[in-house]
């Protein structure tokens, strides 16, 4: 397996070496040159000889401290039929938070007593749906009663001012989910909570400049610690987000897209 000459390096990340066989994989490095720690989350894609996208695969390196580099590695995992040629791999995609800011679905609790994370999203004809989720994994009940508070940020992590935040999801399209009056929340521990964020991608000639904000701090309510999570909005020339209320998840099971526990 080789690598893509054009993606071999990027926002601090460097493939380093790579290999083939059934479980083709690349070796790299992530170097913080910043000044405080940050927490990585690196998108490679893996490609056939011809340029072809095979499959792509994320990975998190946490709490990079200034000025180290740490080595890891990323498996591009079994396929359905072995490519013909060489496998290549390519840095899609960096993005990095402070560390002190980064979300977290599993793993240790965090002091707060909460997790806060967003999901893969939905998406269909440039409407977007991602929904923001907390998890009691403290000992205490946890009280919510509102919207999240939510702050856009650029790829250099600066303010979006451009962008009017709005609650509920009906300010943008009817039956995402994310609408209803705000209801009070007693979370028990093991207990979770859900938000929907709500946009548009769509793009109209002579409105600006298309606004893109990967980033966004969220505080689940006045006074909480910010939260970091990666959105990836595609905002178009809308203008606009809709910010649903906090609403509690009553399913099981792992969140992996745009719905609360599917």
């Amino acid at each position: 397996m080789s690598g893509s000459p054009s993606g071999l390096e990027k926002g601090g990340v460097r493939i380093t070496g790579s290999s083939g066989g059934a479980q083709a994989c690349a070796e790299f490095d992530v170097t913080n040159h910043g000044t405080e720690p940050f927490t990585y989350t690196i998108t490679f894609e893996f490609l056939s000889s011809s340029g072809e996208a095979l499959t792509h695969t994320k990975q998190t390196v946490p709490s990079v401290k200034p000025g180290r580099t740490v080595k890891r590695r990323a498996a591009m995992g079994e396929l359905p039929s072995r490519p013909r040629g060489a496998v290549q791999v390519r840095i899609a995609e960096v993005r990095s938070v402070p560390a002190d800011e980064a979300p977290s679905d599993k793993g240790t609790c965090p002091p707060s007593g909460v997790r806060v994370y967003a999901d893969d999203g939905d998406a269909a004809m440039g409407l977007r749906v991602v929904s923001l989720h907390l998890e009691n994994c403290g000992t205490r009940t946890h009280r919510l009663n509102g919207y999240p508070q939510i702050q856009l940020l650029d790829e250099g992590r600066k303010p979006v001012n451009s962008v009017k935040v709005l609650k509920g999801g009906s300010a943008i399209a009817t039956g995402t989910g994310a609408d209803g009056t705000p209801q009070p929340l007693d979370l028990r521990p093991g207990e979770r909570a859900y938000a929907g964020l709500v946009w548009r991608n769509t793009v109209e000639a002579g409105v600006g400049d298309p606004v893109n904000a990967p980033y966004v701090r969220v505080w689940e309510k006045p006074g909480a610690d910010p939260v970091m999570v990666i959105p990836e909005f595609d905002l178009g020339t809308t203008g606009k987000l809709g910010v649903g209320p906090w609403k509690k998840d009553d399913t099981n099971g792992p969140v992996t897209d745009g719905a609360p526990g599917r």
